[in-house]
């Protein structure tokens, strides 16, 4: 029984990668629960695979938890689809779309086949693991906010990717107060009743001067 070798990265954060062994007559509903794992997510969202050309483009789907119009179309289902009988190029590719409400994209890739099995190892194995993977909002809790593991662009339209919460009191503070700087205000309060002391105290010395001149 021959070990598949996959490569996961997501489309938009590719510094994010897993790399997971899995038998060839696993399933693709494993390896879509070995990826989760390793990302943290749910699995429990529906997603499809789709067989994929060295470009990117999507072919047959292979799906999780499809809606009623895919299984009247008869689409493939994640449980009953063994790999390797969807294994036609020893770099084989799939395009992964999880969780169709809210979904990410990622690239699968066949980086390696392995002609035996470990002993020792309990398939799928996640062999190789780099970066963090971004964060997903819980819409369940509306104070939760997605953070990404990129720095964002400035084409990247912040409020409405990331479902800003205007009472959040977290996302107001890193905002530094709206760009107001409360510590320089106070000191220009501070100089100002200075200022106005001053002006005061040199108007009492000049009206002393003029009853002295009066008096003389």
């Amino acid at each position: 029984m021959a070990i598949y070798r996959f490569r996961i990265s997501f489309e938009d954060f590719d510094e994010v990668v897993r790399e997971i062994d899995i038998k060839s007559t696993q399933t693709f509903e494993d390896l879509h629960k070995a990826v989760h794992r390793s990302t943290g997510y749910s699995p429990e969202k529906s997603s499809s695979f789709f067989v994929s050309t060295d470009n990117w483009i999507k072919g047959d789907e292979i799906a999780y938890l499809p809606v009623q119009r895919k299984i009247d179309r008869g689409v493939a289902l994640m449980e009953n689809s063994k790999l390797n009988k969807f294994i036609e190029d020893p770099h084989q590719k799939f395009y992964y779309i999880y969780n169709f409400d809210r979904p990410f994209d990622f690239h699968v890739e066949l980086i390696k086949i392995i002609l035996e099995t470990d002993p020792n190892i309990e398939y799928p194995f996640l062999v190789k693991s780099t970066g963090e993977a971004p964060k997903i909002i819980d819409k369940n809790n509306s104070g939760a906010i997605a953070v990404s593991a990129n720095p964002v662009s400035t084409e990247f339209d912040f409020l409405n990717e990331m479902d800003f919460v205007p009472e959040d009191t977290e996302e107001l503070e890193a905002m530094g107060g709206r760009g107001i700087n409360t510590e320089e205000k106070v000191d220009n309060d501070a100089d100002e009743e200075t200022d106005d002391t001053d002006e005061f105290a040199d108007n009492d010395n000049y009206e002393d001067e003029e009853y002295k001149e009066e008096d003389y």
